[in-house]
């Protein structure tokens, strides 16, 4: 065992110093835009990376409550993922807002987020970890391909929630198989990893689908919208 990293069985989880290190190296990654621009006497609308304050301001506060929300799990799934209350829709509005450049950052950042939760997940290999964490809700922001498109929060919401689930299939198809439960039928083993990760990633996008049509939240996203992208 390290200060970073437990080995058990040929799996790899992070130890609390692990962890804590974790989140500090997301939450530099999240101001270190901030950070440069005050060492560098840049103007203090905009950061060296191109992000304003007010950017950096709404998509930390959008990371921070999709962390929180996604531990509100409505149904929890036996071989990790579970149904939380719209914890993805926080993180596809940083990409619908600024761009895709931007989601994919806070989508990079929250991965490591993602990684870290309940102690820390386990590691089979550098590509599984990064196939179940960093690229998939990485994928999150690409929302912001639809950014000036009608309907475009529901639709890049809808698409980058399918390639997170892509990212996971791959995974499910190169690492986890063997987990594969016995009242599974044999004959359709080979769509597994799809079924189960998109079973409960779908169902969540549901969920916020519905609930983002409800007429008063509709309003409410709009004036949030328009506080986060104002000049």
């Amino acid at each position: 065992m390290s200060f970073f990293l437990n080995t058990e069985d040929g799996y790899y989880s992070l130890t609390t110093g692990g962890v804590v290190t974790v989140i500090l190296i997301t939450a530099l990654l999240v101001l270190l835009p901030a950070l440069l621009q005050k060492k560098g006497g840049q103007d203090a609308s905009k950061t060296k990376g191109g992000f304003s304050a007010r950017q950096l301001t709404f998509s930390a506060a959008a990371i921070a409550l999709g962390f929180a929300f996604s531990y509100i799990r409505i149904i929890p799934m036996p071989w990790g993922g579970s149904v939380t209350l719209c914890s993805m829709l926080f993180v596809t509005l940083i990409g619908f807002w600024y761009g895709p450049k931007a989601g994919l950052a806070a989508g990079f950042a929250y991965g490591f987020l993602q990684f870290t939760q309940d102690g820390g997940s386990y590691i089979l290999s550098p590509l599984q970890a990064c196939l179940d964490y960093i690229f998939a809700f990485a994928a999150l922001g690409l929302s912001g391909l639809f950014c000036n498109k009608k309907c475009g929060l529901i639709k890049g919401y809808l698409f980058a929630i399918a390639v997170r689930g892509l990212f996971h299939a791959l995974g499910g198809y190169l690492y986890w198989m063997d987990y594969m439960p016995e009242s599974f039928p044999k004959s359709l083993a080979a769509i597994y990893p799809i079924a189960y990760n998109y079973s409960y990633i779908f169902a969540e996008g549901l969920i916020t689908v519905v609930i983002l049509m409800l007429p008063p939240v509709k309003k409410a996203m709009a004036r949030v919208e328009n506080m986060a992208v104002q000049a």
